[in-house]
């Protein structure tokens, strides 16, 4: 048995790829690795793909024992920290269960040298996305997850070129980039750079009957770059947004978009666990180090 765990936004994912369960990112700060129980027995469990925060730390897909700090350059930087998702990677590398920790993308990672302009471009569980995305409609594929944050992702050959990142582009129903009147609040000291990506998101800056069709127009932008280096991409959506955003999304880039759920981060991590412990060296253009 293999299992994905995704650290999202709000929630942590659990799955086999068939069987599944979350729990709010609160709760997580009581797990406990017999938790994965409700999977699978626990002495069938072959590996696991674990996630944590941005993954910058790491740019292969690492055995966890291997891994210092957790995989992160700093737990600082944009994003809400609760502690559910540091207990969650203890209790796995505690437990001595067969486990990696997938990175993020960042200036370390073998994507396209032009994304570099950017520190950081997605965190590990969009890899997760991008290989369940990827196991349906190939290799070259345009990948946008769409939820509390909007992040786009662009894999070309079966491996990942780059990808626009949460703070970067568009925004999402939480989270976004820092337009210049954040800016303007920074610099008068009235909110700190993560409190004003923490509110950027369109639930924050838009009226609610204009916040779907903001998002497919932003996602759809993201896409429509991507596409500027994979014109023939195929392109996929995934999230709690997805089924919201895809027919807007569908109709400004005059083609068809595939549609995922939420569980499909956790899903494809369950399917990079069973890769690299059936002996892959390599996912989506990855580096495996165990």
């Amino acid at each position: 048995m293999f299992i994905g765990i995704d650290h999202g936004t709000t929630a942590m994912r659990f799955s086999t790829g068939n069987e599944e369960f979350k729990i709010s990112r609160e709760e997580a700060r009581q797990f406990s690795a017999g938790d994965l129980g409700r999977l699978s027995p626990l002495d069938e469990i072959e590996g696991i793909a674990v996630c944590y925060s941005m993954g910058d730390g790491i740019s292969a897909i690492t055995d966890i024992r291997k891994v210092q700090n957790r995989g992160v350059v700093s737990r600082e930087g944009a994003g809400k920290h609760i502690g559910g998702g540091t207990r969650v990677y203890d209790e796995i590398r505690a437990s001595g269960l067969p486990a990696v920790v997938i990175p993020g993308l960042h200036r370390g990672s073998p994507t396209d040298s032009r994304f570099k302009a950017y520190s950081h471009q997605a965190s590990p569980e969009k890899i997760g996305i991008l290989y369940e995305v990827s196991r349906d409609l190939g290799g070259d594929i345009v990948v946008c997850d769409a939820s509390s944050n909007t992040v786009t992702l662009l894999s070309t050959g079966g491996r990942i070129t780059g990808a626009f990142d949460a703070c970067i582009f568009a925004p999402g129903t939480r989270h976004g980039a820092l337009d210049v009147d954040a800016i303007r609040r920074i610099d008068r000291g009235e909110s700190s750079a993560n409190d004003s990506f923490l509110r950027a998101g369109v639930n924050h800056t838009m009226p609610p009957e204009l916040r779907v069709e903001t998002m497919a127009m932003f996602a759809a932008m993201e896409c429509a770059a991507m596409l500027l280096i994979n014109p023939g991409a195929k392109v996929a959506l995934a999230g709690s947004m997805a089924p919201a955003i895809a027919p807007g999304v569908g109709a400004l880039l005059s083609r068809e978009v595939a549609v995922y759920d939420e569980w499909c981060a956790a899903r494809g991590l369950a399917g990079i666990a069973r890769a690299v412990f059936s002996g892959a060296t390599e996912v989506l253009g990855l580096a495996v180090d165990r």
